[in-house]
């Protein structure tokens, strides 16, 4: 883990999966936690919001199709205390353990849909989101880049899927998303990498498995033995 919030010494690796709606960031986690477990490896696979109690019923909150009519830094400091809480309760305590954590979104969302499309300013809300994570950022961090037309319509045709609260903005609200995310890969170079999801699966699988690959070998290079 990178950010002011690393004092600790651990050997885990936290690493998020981001990217606009209907990039595929279920099915990558999917595919990228069974490579992990082939190599011997027990992720932690996780969601914002959500993952722990609390930051699950904040998500229920956060979604619901009937809250219309939410103020931005309302929604901003929603997501930011079911992240709090995520954090302390599972992220850290896997990361501590030596664990692998998938997660899908993480602060880079806050940036892309508070921070940008809503307008309040990724600076204004990286300021929330780093009091409430301590500073603490990913390891690793891959981006979904897609055309949001693509993954709107992607969305529509897939079967048992529930349309949340973010489903239902405007296709302009979607491509300001896409834009906050590559601005804030802009501003964590070393960190985020935008992978193209118009690839088939396979193909973005392979390219995000080798960023994990560098980084698991990085960690296992300075534990050689464990411990």
């Amino acid at each position: 883990m990178t950010g002011e919030g690393a004092d600790i010494v651990r050997r885990g690796l936290f690493v998020t999966i981001e990217g606009v709606e209907g990039a595929g960031k279920t099915t990558l986690i999917a595919r990228l936690a069974e490579r992990l477990r082939r190599s011997g490896h027990e992720p932690v696979v996780t969601r914002e919001p959500g993952g722990v109690p609390v930051a699950e019923a904040i998500r229920s909150l956060l979604l619901d199709r009937a809250q219309t009519g939410m103020d931005p830094r309302t929604e901003a400091l929603l997501y930011a205390a079911a992240r709090s809480q995520h954090l302390a309760e599972k992220v850290l305590p896997a990361l501590e353990r030596g664990s692998v954590v998938l997660c899908d979104r993480f602060v880079d969302s806050s940036l892309a849909y508070q921070g940008h499309a809503r307008g309040l300013g990724i600076d204004e809300v990286w300021q929330i989101n780093r009091f409430a994570t301590g500073g603490c950022l990913p390891d690793l961090t891959l981006c979904l880049d897609l055309d949001p037309e693509i993954g709107l319509a992607r969305i529509r045709k897939e079967a048992g899927r529930e349309v949340n609260r973010l489903d239902l903005e405007d296709l302009a609200f979607h491509r300001k998303v896409r834009e906050g995310f590559r601005l804030a890969a802009g501003r964590f170079p070393g960190r985020i990498f935008m992978l193209d999801a118009s690839r088939p699966p396979l193909a973005v699988e392979e390219e995000a498995w080798n960023h994990i690959a560098r980084l698991l070998a990085q960690v296992q290079a300075a534990n050689p033995r464990g411990g």
